[in-house]
């Protein structure tokens, strides 16, 4: 869900430098020509590493599914294998919805990107140091709102499944606070708490000192007001909103916001490594990280992406779709981004769509337990979907998946070559 997260973590980061993708469990002995069983075979002896307890990956292009499959389990302790179908949460993958929900509701003339946040909301937000500039809904959408997450964001964001359920010694390793379910905010009092004056954790360092709509700071409390907007301006829930007008219309039919709109048997369980299992858990802020999806669904909406960026979308008309995919930023905005690092997903910003200097379109995720991410590039029309269910905190563990992208390298060159 964060980029906080990959921050934190420096091999994280570091994994951000190349665009890497997943395959599945296979138990077939593969041909030594056939591309795909390459890779599947190199991949597998990557998941005898055992860095990873389960993974799963796909490449698609415009026209489908080109190659999908799931490493290891999915349950270690009962040997379940991690499929196609294994269901997980994705993180800030999930922000990506976020910005087309925002362009529907711009066609059903329930909202504009350029209206202020205010206009929308029962209380009012606005940047101590400059409260006279008003904060546009573009502004949520591309990072340049102003708003900060701060370290309540980890306080009060992840919200136990089961107030029963929790490996303590692991949960405090971790670099959130997990909360009883009897505390959980929504996202409506975790907003007016942190950024209304009367705000029980109101301070001014929850807005940066800069104008808004000038700086581009990462915020998954940004994010989730923007849903919130959402949900005020078409007087519909944000999950029920895109169900109906994203996951229905691309027949993603296992994906959903919460546990009591999925399959729970086909649920992961997730890991804080190799050895230790994490409790289930959800997120007060779920628009911003919380999405609940399988490989093979995100892929259908990635072929989406591919075939909207080349003017053959079916979810937005053309030009929300030109919209979404054009690039908002200048470096002004962003004086500090890293140049060298040729798959940074903030380097640039559409409508909560990320873009990297070497012209990949798409966004990574990273919260307790899991690591995903999702790219795709508009000039091959290739994509790729990484989803891992053990969080990816040791060089041996970034190494192992750096090797997975050198794998799907190959097989992405041989299937131009064909």
């Amino acid at each position: 869900m964060k980029k906080i997260l990959s921050k934190i973590n420096h091999w994280v980061l570091i994994l951000l430098c190349l665009f890497c993708c997943f395959h599945t469990w296979a138990q077939e002995t593969p041909s030594k020509d056939d591309p795909g069983n390459k890779l599947t075979t190199e991949l597998l002896k990557i998941y005898k590493k055992k860095q990873f307890n389960g993974f799963g990956v796909a490449v698609v292009n415009d026209q489908g599914v080109l190659y999908a499959k799931g490493f290891g389990y999915s349950n270690k302790a009962l040997e379940s294998p991690y499929t196609n179908q294994t269901l997980q949460n994705i993180g800030s993958i999930s922000k990506t919805v976020i910005g087309i929900a925002l362009l529907k509701a711009q066609e059903q003339g329930k909202l504009d990107l350029d209206d202020a946040i205010n206009d929308y909301l029962p209380f009012e937000i606005n940047n101590p140091y400059s409260p006279s500039k008003k904060i546009t809904i573009r502004n949520l959408a591309t990072h340049t709102s102003s708003i900060t997450d701060t370290e309540f964001y980890d306080k009060k964001a992840y919200v136990l499944a089961n107030a029963q359920d929790g490996n303590l010694p692991i949960l405090q390793q971790q670099a959130e606070v997990f909360q009883h379910p009897e505390h959980q905010e929504t996202i409506e009092s975790l907003v007016r708490k942190l950024l209304t004056l009367d705000g029980d954790w109101y301070a001014t360092n929850n807005f940066l000192n800069q104008l808004p709509g000038s700086r581009y700071e990462y915020s998954n409390i940004g994010a989730a007001l923007a849903a919130y907007i959402l949900e005020q301006a078409t007087e519909t829930a944000y999950d029920k909103y895109t169900i109906k007008n994203v996951f229905k219309p691309l027949n993603m039919k296992a994906t959903g916001w919460r546990f009591d709109q999925i399959d729970m048997e086909q649920h992961s369980v997730i890991y804080a490594n190799v050895k230790d299992p994490l409790p289930y858990y959800s997120l007060v802020t779920y628009p911003d990280g919380g999405l609940l999806t399988n490989v093979e669904d995100l892929s259908k909406y990635l072929v989406e992406l591919i075939n909207a960026q080349n003017g053959a979308g079916t979810l937005l008309h053309k030009d929300s779709y030109k919209e979404l995919f054009t690039p908002q930023l200048t470096a002004s905005h962003l004086p500090q981004r890293d140049t060298s690092n040729p798959l940074d997903d903030e380097y640039n910003s559409g409508i909560f769509m990320g873009f990297t200097p070497s012209n990949l379109i798409g966004h990574t995720g990273s919260d307790p337990g899991i690591s995903t991410y999702m790219f795709f590039n508009p000039q091959t029309k290739l994509g790729r979907i990484l989803f891992l269910n053990t969080s990816l905190n040791t060089k041996d563990g970034v190494k192992q998946y750096l090797s997975i992208g050198k794998a799907l390298d190959k097989y992405e060159k041989s299937t131009m070559d064909n």
